[in-house]
């Protein structure tokens, strides 16, 4: 049940969360599906409600610097630098995981995943609960991420019974995760805050293939409408077709007359077409259309972030 974002509802969620339940809550990213990150088995009905593979492991919310020294073994400087420069914010630490952690929310790896969310209902749900909250995106394991409370609902239904609507989710992909191992950072995903600005911050950054899933979004794909899905960089070659539709950077006036179309932005502006990209997928997918087009996008700044969604989505029905 969808429940507005008040004070008294975020305390009956963090009681759930309390008691080993699993709540749904707006963070500046996209909707999580939470459970307190030091129950086991309250962290297991997650894996139940998403379907999610144990192999692909999960992102602890924190509060404060207290909570993540609950969380993490050991806080190098570089760590602490990026902190202090992206905290709160979409930007997802992998260190060292405590003991205190069960084996479930790191998929048996010796690191946890960690960040602090921006979004004023996670934070006063984290600070109200007292836990530190493992949390996925509160969608069906790789398919499209919810931006809203009533994408939650419409995916996950009466799976969750508590979904805490905080509105829309204003940047709308979700958190760019580094690998910190002593002074070296590594690249897992590209998300909400630009791999340039991490390396004005903290030196350089490692972009490397990995083998292992190490951190959420790692599979070659994701976040995927039922709708097939295709890149193109050349808009002319599609059909006019009303059982298509397309998906462009920003607006301009076009030669279509029957075929879809939504835009990401009005004016090219990286952060909005961030922010609506999945609003934009989940409107279209909701139209049982034979395709989406998707115009590419220069993949510079949040552009990496949100070419590497739409690549993922149209890799699952390669």
């Amino acid at each position: 049940m969808i429940y507005p974002a008040k004070d008294t509802f975020i305390h009956m969620a963090a009681q759930a969360l309390q008691q080993g339940n699993v709540v749904a809550f707006p963070t500046e990213t996209v909707y999580g599906l939470g459970a307190n990150a030091l129950n086991a088995e309250a962290v297991a009905k997650i894996f139940e409600i998403k379907q999610r593979p144990f192999f692909d492991p999960l992102i602890v919310h924190v509060d404060s610097l207290n909570m993540v020294q609950q969380v993490v073994a050991t806080l190098p400087d570089i760590a602490l630098r990026c902190m202090e420069a992206f905290w709160p914010g979409p930007l997802t630490l992998v260190l060292p995981k405590s003991n205190s952690i069960p084996e479930i929310v790191t998929a048996g790896l010796d690191t946890v995943a960690v960040r602090m969310p921006q979004h004023e209902v996670a934070q006063k749900l984290i600070q109200a609960s007292g836990v530190p909250i493992a949390a996925p995106s509160a969608n069906p394991f790789g398919y499209l991420s919810p931006t809203t409370a009533e994408h939650v609902a419409k995916q996950l239904g009466d799976k969750v019974d508590i979904i805490l609507d905080g509105g829309k989710c204003p940047v709308g992909v979700e958190s760019t995760i580094i690998k910190i191992e002593r002074d070296a950072i590594t690249l897992l995903r590209h998300g909400g805050i630009p791999l340039e600005e991490i390396e004005a911050v903290a030196g350089k950054v490692n972009i490397i293939k990995h083998t292992q899933v190490e951190a959420p979004g790692q599979l070659p794909y994701h976040y995927a409408p039922k709708t097939k899905i295709v890149l193109i960089k050349d808009i002319t070659n599609i059909p006019d077709d009303s059982s298509c539709a397309i998906i462009l950077y920003k607006k301009r006036d076009l030669p279509f007359k029957n075929i879809h179309t939504m835009y990401l932005s009005d004016n090219g502006d990286m952060r909005q077409a961030a922010a609506n990209l999945f609003t934009c997928l989940h409107a279209l997918d909701a139209m049982k259309l034979a395709v989406i087009y998707a115009e590419e996008i220069p993949e510079v700044g949040l552009g990496q972030a949100i070419m590497d969604r739409l690549k993922k989505a149209q890799a699952r029905h390669s």
